[in-house]
Parts: C-alpha cells; sequence; structure tokens
C-alpha cells in the first residue's frame, strides 16, 4: 500500500524538489538575503522529517560550550502560541514544545526561547548571550548560521530516500555542502573501515568540511516525578510509551534486557489525550506481574506534566531514559575542535 502511495505523491515531491531547489539557489546567489549575526550563531538540523538526533545533538554541544552564556532557540514545533516567547516556570510543552521544555529542564544555567521568526529571536536574545544555539535551523535560510552541523541518520543513509510528500526529505541532498561539519547518528560500533569509508564516499564532502560519527547512550530511568534514579536492572513486564520519529532503537535497547514489552506507540509530537493515557494505566493495572514499570522517553515526559495526565499517573511507577550522544572516539577531537575553534576566534571573545 505504501509503495502505491509513494507512487501516487511522485509528481507532488517532484514540484517540491523543485521549490527547495530553486529557492536555495537564490540564496546561494544572493538574490534572495540571510542575515548574519555579531555572534556565534550554530545551526543543527538535519535533510530529513524527524529521527536524526537533533535534541541529544544540541544537548551535546551545550556540554561542550558550557563556559559560555548560551542561550538555545527553536521554533517550539508543536505549540499552542506564537511570537517570541522564555522559557520560565510558567512554561509548559503547550506553550513552548516538548523539545525546549526538555532543555529547560536540563539546563538550568541555559536560556531557553522559542520564535518562528528566527531573526527576531536572535535580535532579542545576542546583547545577553555569547552564542545562539539554533535548533531544527538548517532549511531556515533568511539566517545565515556562522557554523552548520547537518546530522544524517545511520539506518537511512542505506535506503534511497524520496522528497516530501512521498517521503521525508526536506530538500535534495546537495544540501549536504551549506554544512561545516556532517554528523552521522545512531551509529552501530563501527569496527570496519570499510563500512565507514563506504558512507563517506555518500557524502563527498569538500576539504573544509568534516564527517563524524555517534551512537546513543541510554543513561539509567529517572522518575516523571521525583526524579529518584531507577537503580534496578530493567525487568518483567514493560509498557512503553513513545510519540517519536523512530522508535525502533529504543525498542531494540530494551529487548536485550528480560522483559516483555507493551508498546503503545503514537507519531511524532504527538499530544497525549485522557483516554489514551487511561488505557495505557488500565493495561498496566490489570497486568498481575509484580514486577512492572512504565517507561517513555525524556522529550514524551515533557507531554505528561500537563496536569490532567500527571493526576492519572501520579502514583504509579512512571519513568523516562535519557539518551545522550556518544561521538565516536576517532572522530571526537576534530569534531569538537572544529566548533571551539570557531568559537574561540570569533571577534567577540578573540
Amino acid at each position: 500500500m505504501l509503495k502505491y502511495l509513494r507512487l501516487i505523491l511522485l509528481p507532488f515531491s517532484f514540484i517540491y524538489g523543485l521549490i527547495t531547489t530553486i529557492r536555495n539557489y537564490l540564496y546561494d546567489k544572493g538574490l534572495l538575503k540571510s542575515v548574519s549575526f555579531d555572534i556565534p550563531v550554530i545551526s543543527v538540523g538535519n535533510l530529513a522529517v524527524g529521527g536524526s538526533g537533533k535534541t541529544p545533538a544540541t544537548e551535546y554541544l551545550v556540554n561542550l560550550l558550557s563556559t559560555y552564556k548560551i542561550a538555545i532557540l527553536s521554533r517550539g514545533y508543536g505549540r499552542k502560541t506564537n511570537g517570541f516567547i522564555l522559557a520560565d516556570e510558567h512554561a509548559t510543552a503547550a506553550t513552548i514544545g516538548d523539545e525546549p521544555m526538555q532543555y529547560y529542564h536540563k539546563f538550568k544555567q541555559v536560556t531557553v526561547a522559542v520564535c518562528e521568526d528566527r531573526i527576531k529571536g536572535i535580535s532579542l536574545l545576542q546583547e545577553k548571550h555569547d552564542i545562539i544555539l539554533l535548533d531544527d535551523a538548517f532549511q531556515h535560510r533568511k539566517v545565515k548560521p556562522g557554523f552548520s552541523i547537518l546530522l544524517f541518520e545511520f539506518d537511512r543513509l542505506s535506503r534511497f530516500q524520496f522528497m516530501l510528500p512521498a517521503g521525508n526529505l526536506r530538500e535534495t541532498f546537495d544540501g549536504v555542502t551549506r554544512a561545516d561539519s556532517v554528523l552521522v547518528t545512531k551509529c552501530p560500533p563501527l569496527s570496519s573501515l570499510n563500512l565507514k569509508l563506504a558512507v563517506s564516499h555518500k557524502f563527498e564532502l569538500a576539504s573544509n568540511q568534516n564527517l563524524a560519527f555517534a551512537g546513543i547512550a541510554y543513561e539509567k530511568p529517572i522518575h516523571l516525578f521525583n526524579k529518584d534514579v531507577y537503580d534496578k536492572s530493567i525487568g518483567g513486564e514493560v509498557f512503553l510509551l513513545t510519540a517519536i520519529a523512530n522508535s525502533n532503537p529504543l525498542v531494540e535497547y530494551l529487548n536485550k534486557f528480560p522483559v516483555n514489552l507493551h508498546h503503545f506507540k503514537y507519531a511524532d509530537h504527538h499530544n497525549f489525550t485522557l483516554n489514551e493515557i487511561n488505557r495505557l494505566v488500565k493495561a498496566f493495572e490489570q497486568n498481575p506481574a509484580q514486577e512492572k514499570i512504565i517507561i517513555t522517553t525524556e522529550k514524551d515526559a515533557q507531554r505528561l506534566l500537563n496536569n490532567n495526565l500527571r493526576d492519572l499517573l501520579l502514583n504509579l511507577p512512571v519513568y523516562y531514559l535519557p539518551i545522550s550522544m556518544v561521538v565516536q572516539e576517532e572522530d571526537k577531537q576534530t569534531f569538537d575542535q572544529k566548533i571551539l575553534n570557531y568559537v574561540a576566534s570569533f571577534r567577540r571573545f578573540s
């Protein structure tokens, strides 16, 4: 069925690809103007819709650049508000989006803001910050970042990808030429040099661009409400709640443990309803096992803090599973240093 649907949508993908190619050409030639700023601006983005690991990559940059005063600027995908909003104690996933809420809860020393107009957002943040991190902004050509990191999910590189709407590419593969660093994420341990070379040949990067490979590290589950760390080994009945673009790596990770997995799976950024959470709670409570736990992702956890949903889950063992991005050892120094050199050589810090 999916095959036939893609065939139907292919003409629209051709039109979409043509429009994005013309748009990029106009920006590249200066016929459409990009605005640059007197502050280091680092963009994290991808060519495909969802699932490439932009949030862990942004968190990696926060830790790498921790000696600077950082602001993270996102458009706040899925929020029910408009305009420029600074995250504060009154913010929710509904007002600023789930990913900005995750940043806000995780990094108290970092300013988190949302604005669909990135030029306006940077203008309001630049005076009081050393660095602006743009989350999911590779296609936002109105801003010219000083440094662009482009992410590709490892598994998708081995498959042919279509343009939207038949596939999930936002623009053609030629967009890679705008990246300063290309980061292949969610990699298995790459012990084979031939495998890395095969992947690198797909990009044909210029001498001023670098390529790095990164994997995922899963941390210990953290209780949704009291923040206690789950100090036992995961086992028994696991009720998994996800609304992310690609839950396969998480499922594969959990299946390494002696678990019986019950997966409640929804579309990326899905706003959970009372009925959906009630179904999860009912399934959990009706299961007779003594050893059972509810696990969700850190991003999805932000949408469970809504007061109505919170009341349903308050007395249950609900944990979120944090993840971090781990750049492979042979690539880490070059990847990190290229970013650090960009920031350090910027004239405000020179």
